[in-house]
């Protein structure tokens, strides 16, 4: 099973925890009156949250396929076992009630 959606879910979090500090740093230094300093650390919050975006959008995805993969494989064994095919995964196909 690939993790890498949790890897970008991570970075993600990251991204927008930094993204939180520099705002917070604009916020300070607007307060300051120093609007250079405030505009550089904006300018990076605003960086920083693109980059979270990004990564939610690319976890989502990877995850999304990952369990449509899942879903692909599964259906593949139900179809297979209802077929009469030997399953080669060493797990037994369920029964119901019906069909005892």
């Amino acid at each position: 099973m690939s993790k890498t959606w949790v890897v970008a879910y991570r970075s993600a979090a990251g991204h927008l925890e930094r993204a939180a500090y520099h705002y917070k740093e604009a916020a300070k230094y607007e307060e300051a009156g120093d609007h250079e300093k405030a505009t550089h650390h904006a300018y990076l919050a605003h960086g920083y949250t693109q980059h979270a975006i990004h990564d939610d959008a690319e976890a989502a995805k990877l995850h999304a396929e990952h369990f449509l993969h899942v879903e692909y494989c599964h259906s593949s064994v139900t179809v297979a076992s209802e077929q009469g095919a030997k399953v080669s995964v060493g797990i037994e196909p369920t029964r119901s009630k019906a069909q005892v």
